[in-house]
């Protein structure tokens, strides 16, 4: 005992019932836990016993211990949770020994605990409308977190730091229950920057007489990241990588520089996008705009076709396409004409998993077919475009891009990069349980549309969820006008949705990632109901070009971003990290490179369309693709695969390539079909393996 007296720093007194706790620090760290009964004496209150805890058991020792305590005791403090009748006799028995105390603000969790552990303004945080220290509070948070399930690093620092920050423990624990409290999800917000560029009047363009009268009814000066292409050559033919953020502009540089060179007869114009759903509006507003002064069609898939049914027109002067229509007319050997101008939209693509090489090779392949017709058309007098081989100008389009040097360099582009965002983005964070997130979806829905912007426009809600399914099981439960929006919608389906968008009939779509690769609807709000497209975690990449679609300069005075997090929630057996985990990757992750990666069913694929697109020239395209192919590898696979005999491919060969098929694919069809199955049968399966993949 007289060693532990020697090391008394603080004396910490609490009331518990008619006795009172004793705790004795040293450093902070407590070396003495015990209890003090007090008798009442003619003289007043006086230590009756003290009784020192052991463990589980207490030890009684002399009450003129606990007077020798408090004489070596640096400081006595008396918890401000005693009562006023307590401490009043503390204080009359301290006085009796000429000891003072002091009264202060304590953790009522650490006093009951006979901890000392004073806080202030500053340190304390509210909890059922008492107050207690930061470590307590961290506590009870994480004792909340466990009915979340296993809610990790990143989440916990959010919350704690929320916690600290707020110093309130139920705001905290309501947020967890899918309280929308704005304070409290704010993650940040991306500022609106402008960047200074003078803007080029639309009068001084002298492009086509058809295009320059357009342009100057509908504008007076181009938007900045539109003049800083003019000033850098795009309407001289120069080709560029032009990196911008959503709704600044980038597409009306396509359309110019290639409805000039169409009109002026150096080709027609391609412009390429990943997406049907993105195809078809491209279509429309390319017929609505410039269909008095051009031809226009459509290219998607493997055939066919505009809106209204007319069948592709090769001839036209302006072909929108996806990508796989464009690469399966190359692949079948198609007559695309002379092509003046390329436009490809969304070209960070090339760093996706299955899609990226196959843009990869088309770029490739298309480049080749241009140098070929341009050649002939040489040797042609009279035909429209006979210039140098390999004229046609290139213009790719991103919102998204990390490596935007290295990538121009690659695709022999002149990089215009603008970094003005027109409208403010406030990123929100809440965590919510799968089944919760439907109705917090319907709050945030119902808060935007009930809200005008000071252009007069209501709040609309673009809500990306993961399925078709979960498409249209949210829109239904919504209670405001919404409706699903995915690729499996027919297009007569798709405009009449995008037309009520527009119109502002609707509050909401729900969609997967068709929206996200830029089809045109002004919204004011995006909602994340979920971080994964089918069960593949977003990329930081695709997740900023979500977001990106949140508030429109000419509409919204900001945009707002919602991210419902499922603590410890994962869609497929395959994910490793949780949602939380992601969730705080995407919000903090910078944009990665776009890359192109091949693996061997990706390399034969490619040089396989080379092969059947360029015959001898195949080794050439693969050379000069974003991606490294090993070519040696690829056709020795392809020899063995008996998809071409020398380098000439085979009927097998050609089929695998027209219809998009990796060799695993191929092989499946060719086992199912020597079996006798049924065509239905084969195409569940190829649906089955997919699924599993």
């Amino acid at each position: 005992m007289s060693q532990q007296v020697a090391q008394v720093d603080t004396l910490f007194l609490h009331e518990q019932g008619e006795n009172v706790r004793v705790a004795v620090q040293r450093d902070g760290q407590r070396v003495l836990d015990a209890i003090l009964e007090l008798k009442e004496t003619s003289a007043g209150p006086r230590p009756a016993r003290l009784r020192v805890k052991k463990g589980s058991s207490e030890e009684p020792t002399s009450p003129d211990q606990f007077v020798e305590l408090a004489r070596q005791a640096t400081r006595i403090r008396i918890s401000e949770q005693t009562s006023e009748r307590g401490r009043a006799r503390l204080k009359e028995m301290l006085d009796a020994y000429q000891l003072e105390a002091k009264v202060v603000r304590t953790c009522r969790y650490c006093a009951s605990a006979g901890e000392y552990s004073p806080i202030t303004s500053e340190t304390a945080i509210e909890a059922d409308e008492e107050y207690i220290c930061p470590d307590c509070a961290i506590e009870e948070l994480e004792r909340e977190l466990a009915y979340h399930g296993d809610v990790t690093g990143s989440a916990r620092d959010r919350l704690e730091d929320l916690l600290l920050d707020v110093q309130d423990l139920d705001r905290i624990t309501n947020l967890l229950a899918g309280d929308l409290d704005p304070e409290l999800t704010k993650f940040d917000e991306i500022s609106a920057t402008v960047d200074e560029v003078d803007p080029v009047p639309t009068d001084s363009l002298s492009l086509h007489p058809g295009i320059q009268t357009k342009l100057e009814d509908r504008f007076d000066t181009l938007l900045p990241v539109q003049s800083l292409a003019v000033e850098n050559g795009v309407t001289e033919g120069q080709d560029q990588l032009v990196v911008s953020a959503t709704a600044t502009g980038k597409t009306l540089i396509g359309e110019m520089a290639g409805i000039d060179r169409v009109l002026n007869g150096k080709g027609k114009l391609l412009f390429l996008v990943p997406l049907v759903a993105l195809a078809n509006q491209k279509y429309n507003d390319f017929r609505e705009e410039y269909g008095d002064v051009v031809d226009v069609t459509l290219r998607v898939g493997s055939s066919r076709i505009g809106g209204d049914d007319n069948r592709f027109d090769p001839g036209a002067d302006v072909i929108v396409g996806t990508y796989e229509g464009i690469d399966h007319a190359l692949r079948t050997g198609k007559d695309l004409g002379t092509i003046g101008t390329v436009v490809i939209d969304e070209v960070h693509t090339l760093g996706e998993g299955e899609r990226g090489h196959r843009l990869d090779g088309l770029i490739s392949r298309l480049k080749y077919y241009c140098e070929v017709e341009r050649t002939v058309a040489q040797r042609h007098d009279g035909r429209p475009g006979a210039h140098d081989a390999g004229d046609t100008q290139w213009i790719y389009l991103s919102a998204t891009v990390g490596n935007t040097s290295e990538l121009a360099e690659t695709l022999g582009a002149q990089l215009i990069e603008f970094e003005e965002r027109p409208v403010p983005i406030e990123r929100h964070v809440t965590f919510a349980d799968a089944y919760e997130k439907v109705d917090l979806e319907d709050k945030l829905v119902k808060r935007a549309f009930d809200t005008k912007s000071s252009k007069g426009y209501r709040g609309q809600t673009i809500v990306f969820t993961n399925s078709r399914r979960r498409c249209h099981e949210i829109s239904r439960k919504l209670q405001y006008s919404s409706a699903p929006y995915h690729a499996g919608l027919d297009n007569k389906r798709r405009k009449r949705v995008e037309q009520q968008f527009a119109d502002q009939e609707l509050a909401a779509v729900v969609t997967t990632a068709a929206l996200a690769a830029g089809v045109d609807f002004p919204a004011s709000q995006v909602i994340f109901d979920s971080l994964a497209m089918g069960i593949e975690w977003l990329t930081v990449q695709e997740f900023h070009q979500m977001l990106g679609r949140a508030g429109r300069p000419d509409y919204h005075d900001k945009g707002t971003v919602y991210v419902l997090v499922e603590p410890d929630g994962s869609y497929h057996n395959s994910q490793e990290m949780t949602e939380d985990e992601v969730a705080f990757k995407l919000l903090k992750g910078e944009m990665e490179s776009v890359m192109t990666r091949y693996d061997e069913n990706a390399a034969v694929e490619e040089t396989l369309a080379n092969l059947v697109v360029a015959g001898g020239q195949a080794k050439r395209l693969n050379a000069r693709m974003l991606g490294e192919i090993p070519t040696k590898h690829a056709i020795g696979k392809l020899l063995e695969y008996e998809f071409i005999d020398g380098l000439d491919p085979t009927d097998l060969g050609r089929a695998v390539c027209r219809h998009f098929l990796s060799p695993t694919e191929a092989f499946l069809i060719l086992d199912q079909v020597r079996k006798g199955a049924d065509p239905y049968e084969i195409v569940a399966e190829l649906q089955l393996r997919e699924e599993e993949l």
